[in-house]
C-alpha cells in the first residue's frame, strides 16, 4: 500500500444532478443477519474452509450452506481449492472455498475537512492502495465534482478489477437513505454527496457519518468476534473534529436525524486554552495554536497533520512544554470519555482518531484520567486496531457493507443498467 497525492480539479463539464438517486443505498454497518452473509463470512474468516466446517460456524445446517456456496460460487464471490481437497476420504470429495478476492474492488472516501482521502479495498476488506487530495473549499458542487472526477480517474489504475460499491464517509448530518449531506465546516448544505457519485462512477453508493463508519470497521473488520446480541459498545473519535457512536445488537446505531455531538462537553484547560469545550480544547488545531503561543512551533508550519507530527516529533527529542501539551490533550480527552462512559455505560469501550494514536505515548495518561474521573467500575479503554489508518478503514467498511449484508445481491446492484465503463486513464 501506499500514499500519494492528486491534483483537484473541476470536472470539465456542469452535470445536473438529482438530489436522490436510485444507486445511492443506505450504509449497512451492522453484523450479518442472512444466511448467505452469515456464510460469506465465514469463508472471509476462516477460509479456506470446508462447508461442513462452515455449518458448524454459522450454525446453519448443512443443505442451506451448500445452496448458499453454490449461490456464491455462481455469483463470482467464492472459489472451489480442488488442490485443497482431502485425500483418500470416502464419497465425493469435499472441496474448501476460498473469498475470490483477486477480480474485485471496493472505493472508500473519507471526505476530511482538509483533506480527502480516496480508498481502494478488496473484499476481505484489506486496504490495497490510499490517495489523498485537498477537499476543496469552494462549495458543495463544485467540490463534489472534483472529487467525483478524482474518484473516477482514480478508478483507471485497476484495469484488473471491477469495482463493486462506492462507501463514503463524511461528517456533519448524514442522510443515509439519500446520501444528502449538511456538512457547517465545509457549508455544505443538502448536498447530494450519494447522488453526484452514483451518476459519475454509475455504481452503488452509500453515505455514512464518518464516527459511524469507524465504528462499524472496528464491528466488521477490527480483528474480534463480538455477536449480535452479545455486547454494546461505544466509540469516541479526536482528532480535528471530536465525535462517538454506539453500536446496539451488532449494530451501529445511525440516528434519522443524523449523530450527535459531543464537540461542546464541557472541559477545562489553562495550558490548551480553548473556549471551555471539548472540540474546540483538544482538535488538532487547538493543539497547534497552544504550541504557537508557547513558541513550540513556528507560525506557518504547514498542514495541520504534518505539524501535530512535528510536535510529536519535538515531544519525543525531550522538549519538556511539547511533552506536557500532548499529556494535556491526553488528560482532558480520558475525563471526556470517562463522561460519556458514565453516561452510556457501554460493555466496550474504544478510542480512536489520532487524537489518541498519533501519540501512543499519551495513553496511559488517557487511561489514569479517565479512572480519576469516572465513578462506575473499572472499565478497559481498547484503542482501535486501525492506528492512524482508521479514515482509511471507515470509508472502507461503508463501501463493503452492502456486499457484507447481501453478497449475492450486492453482486447484482453492481452490474446495474447504469452502470458505465471507466474511461482510459488520461494524461
Amino acid at each position: 500500500m501506499h500514499t500519494t497525492t492528486l491534483p483537484t480539479r473541476l470536472a470539465g463539464r456542469p452535470t445536473a444532478v438529482p438530489r436522490s438517486h436510485p444507486r445511492v443505498v443506505p450504509p449497512s454497518l451492522q453484523l450479518p443477519d442472512s444466511a448467505g452473509a452469515a456464510v460469506f463470512a465465514a469463508v472471509r474468516q476462516h477460509g479456506p474452509i470446508a462447508r461442513e466446517a462452515i455449518a458448524g460456524a454459522t450454525s446453519l445446517s448443512v443443505a442451506t450452506v451448500n445452496r448458499q456456496v453454490s449461490a456464491l460460487l455462481q455469483a463470482g464471490l467464492l472459489l472451489e481449492r480442488a488442490d485443497l481437497a482431502t485425500s483418500g476420504a470416502i464419497g465425493r470429495p469435499r472441496r474448501p472455498v476460498v473469498v475470490n478476492h483477486e477480480p474485485f474492488l471496493a472505493l472508500g472516501l473519507h471526505i476530511g475537512a482538509k483533506t480527502t482521502s480516496i480508498v481502494a479495498t478488496d473484499v476481505l476488506g484489506r486496504t490495497l492502495d490510499v490517495v489523498e487530495t485537498p477537499t476543496p473549499a469552494n462549495g458543495a458542487a463544485p467540490a463534489l465534482a472534483a472529487l467525483a472526477g478524482s474518484a473516477r480517474r482514480y478508478l483507471t489504475r485497476w484495469q484488473k478489477r471491477r469495482p463493486l460499491w462506492v462507501g463514503v464517509a463524511i461528517g456533519g448530518a448524514v442522510d443515509g437513505a439519500t446520501g444528502i449531506v449538511d456538512h457547517p465546516r465545509l457549508g455544505w448544505t443538502a448536498a447530494p454527496v450519494g447522488a453526484v457519485l452514483a451518476e459519475e462512477l454509475g455504481l452503488p453508493v452509500s453515505v455514512a457519518s464518518h464516527v459511524d463508519a469507524m465504528a462499524g470497521a472496528e464491528l466488521l473488520l477490527g480483528g474480534r468476534r463480538p455477536t449480535a446480541t452479545s455486547s454494546t459498545s461505544l466509540y469516541v473519535y479526536a482528532r480535528e473534529t471530536v465525535g462517538y457512536a454506539l453500536v446496539i445488537g451488532g449494530r451501529v446505531h445511525s440516528p434519522a436525524s443524523g449523530p450527535g455531538t459531543i464537540a461542546g462537553l464541557p472541559v477545562s484547560s489553562e495550558l490548551l486554552g480553548g473556549s471551555g469545550q471539548l472540540e474546540s480544547t483538544v482538535s488538532d488545531e487547538a493543539v497547534l495554536a497552544a504550541a504557537r503561543r508557547l513558541r513550540i512551533l513556528r507560525e506557518g508550519n504547514g498542514a495541520a497533520s504534518a505539524a501535530v507530527t512535528g510536535l510529536v516529533r519535538e515531544a519525543r527529542g525531550g522538549d519538556e512544554r511539547a511533552r506536557a501539551l500532548l499529556t494535556e490533550r491526553a488528560r482532558v480527552l480520558g475525563e471526556a470519555v470517562a463522561l460519556l462512559r458514565d453516561v452510556l455505560n457501554p460493555d466496550d469501550l474504544v478510542v480512536g482518531g489520532q487524537g489518541f494514536t498519533e501519540y501512543p505515548e499519551g495513553i496511559a495518561e488517557v487511561e489514569r484520567a479517565f479512572t480519576q474521573r469516572s465513578v462506575l467500575a473499572g472499565r478497559t479503554i481498547r484503542v482501535t486496531a486501525f492506528g492512524n489508518r482508521v479514515q482509511e478503514a471507515g470509508a472502507g467498511t461503508v463501501s463493503l457493507g452492502g456486499l457484507y449484508a447481501d453478497p449475492v445481491g450486492a453482486m447484482r446492484r453492481s452490474r446495474g443498467p447504469v452502470a458505465r465503463a471507466v474511461p482510459e486513464a488520461s494524461a
